[in-house]
């Protein structure tokens, strides 16, 4: 993550993702960099496993799609986070019944990928939890009681 953490970098490989195995020249006058800020940020993620260089043309890997898609997902999740923090303040106690919940999410949410995260959450019990910032969860005190309990 740090090899695309700035946004120089971060533009830098989105145009090799929305490129078809684009050449050298075609990503340095795309991007308005210097030579050596675009071959450090190059190595940087050929390094860190997200692209690959062959015949002089750039292409993600494997692993650098996964991430791709990862931060395309934050970055629709980032551009609407008022919409997800109405979802989170409008319950007035600590669930609410499933279809008002689903109601909630289909009325703000537009993006199917982000709907899908926020319902499946719900599909186990016919409540959803609402969160809120008085209770914080404890995950390992959670998984000592869970093995307790086994």
């Amino acid at each position: 993550m740090r090899s695309i953490s700035d946004g120089m970098a971060l533009d830098l490989y989105k145009a090799i993702a929305n490129s078809s195995g684009a050449t050298g020249e075609f990503l340095q006058s795309k991007i308005k960099i210097s030579r050596k800020q675009y071959y450090s940020r190059l190595s940087n993620m050929a390094r860190a496993g997200l692209i690959k260089r062959k015949h002089g043309r750039y292409s993600l890997t494997a692993f650098g799609k996964i991430v791709y898609d990862s931060e395309r997902s934050i970055e629709n999740a980032y551009n609407i986070f008022w919409k997800l923090k109405a979802i989170d303040s409008i319950g007035v106690s600590n669930e609410l019944p499933k279809e008002e919940y689903s109601k909630i999410v289909e009325a703000l949410i537009d993006n199917y990928e982000i709907k899908d995260i926020l319902m499946k959450s719900g599909k186990t019990t016919d409540k959803v939890p609402v969160f809120s910032k008085s209770k914080e969860v404890n995950y390992q005190d959670e998984a000592r009681v869970e093995k307790l309990a086994k």
